[in-house]
C-alpha cells in the first residue's frame, strides 16, 4: 500500500517533471531570456503560483534541466565495458542524434546553456559543477579499466573524447557533411589509438 507521503512526493514529481518538460519547450522556442514564467506556466497548465512551489525562479528549473541531462548521461555511461566500441559507437550515434536516452532538443539545451553561462554567473556555476560530476564519472570509469595510465593521462583521454562529442554535437546542428558510417570507424580508430598501452 502507498504511503500518504509517498503519494504527495510521487505528485510533486509529477508536477516537477510537468513544469520542465514545459519549460524544455519554451527555452527551446524562445530561448530563456525570452521565455517567460507565464509561458512555462501555460504549458504546463498549471499558474506562476504553483510553479514557485516546486522552483524558485527560472534559474533553478533550469538547473534540473541541466541535472537530469547529466544524469541521464552518467547513467549511459556506468558501464564502459567494451568502451572503444561504446564511445565509438556513442559518437557516431549522436551525429545523427540517435544516441539513446539523448535527443537533439536536450543538446540544443546544453548548447543554449553554455552560451547563457558566459551572460549569467548562476548558470556558469551549475554548468560547471554538473559537467565536472560527468568528467569525474568517466574519469574513475576509465582509470579502473586502466590503471596503468596516470589521473592526468586519463583525464586528458576523458577532455579529448568529450571534444569529440561536443564538437560532433554542434556540427550536427550546423555544417556536418561527413558520412556517419565513415565517421564512426574514424572514432573507432582514434578512440582504440587513446587507450592503446604505451
Amino acid at each position: 500500500m502507498i504511503s500518504t507521503s509517498d503519494s504527495r512526493q510521487a505528485k510533486a514529481q509529477a508536477r516537477r517533471d510537468q513544469i520542465v518538460d514545459a519549460a524544455k519547450l519554451c527555452f527551446r522556442q524562445h530561448g530563456f531570456h525570452a521565455a517567460s514564467m507565464a509561458e512555462i506556466a501555460q504549458g504546463s497548465q498549471l499558474s506562476v503560483g504553483q510553479i514557485y512551489r516546486y522552483f524558485a525562479n527560472k534559474d533553478a528549473i533550469i538547473e534540473e534541466i541541466v541535472n537530469r541531462i547529466i544524469a541521464s548521461k552518467m547513467r549511459r555511461l556506468e558501464d564502459l565495458g567494451d568502451h572503444i566500441n561504446l564511445i565509438a559507437g556513442t559518437l557516431a550515434a549522436r551525429a545523427q542524434f540517435q544516441q539513446p536516452g539523448e535527443n537533439e532538443t536536450d543538446h540544443m539545451l546544453m548548447l543554449e546553456v553554455t552560451a547563457e553561462a558566459t551572460r549569467n554567473p548562476v548558470v556558469a556555476k551549475m554548468l560547471s559543477d554538473a559537467e565536472t560530476r560527468l568528467f569525474r564519472h568517466v574519469c574513475q570509469n576509465l582509470q579502473r579499466m586502466y590503471p596503468h595510465f596516470t589521473e592526468q593521462e586519463i583525464a586528458a583521454r576523458v577532455e579529448f573524447i568529450a571534444v569529440l562529442s561536443e564538437g560532433t554535437g554542434y556540427r550536427i546542428l550546423t555544417t556536418q557533411k561527413a558520412d556517419v558510417s565513415l565517421l564512426s570507424g574514424l572514432y573507432q580508430q582514434a578512440i582504440s589509438h587513446l587507450f592503446r598501452k604505451p
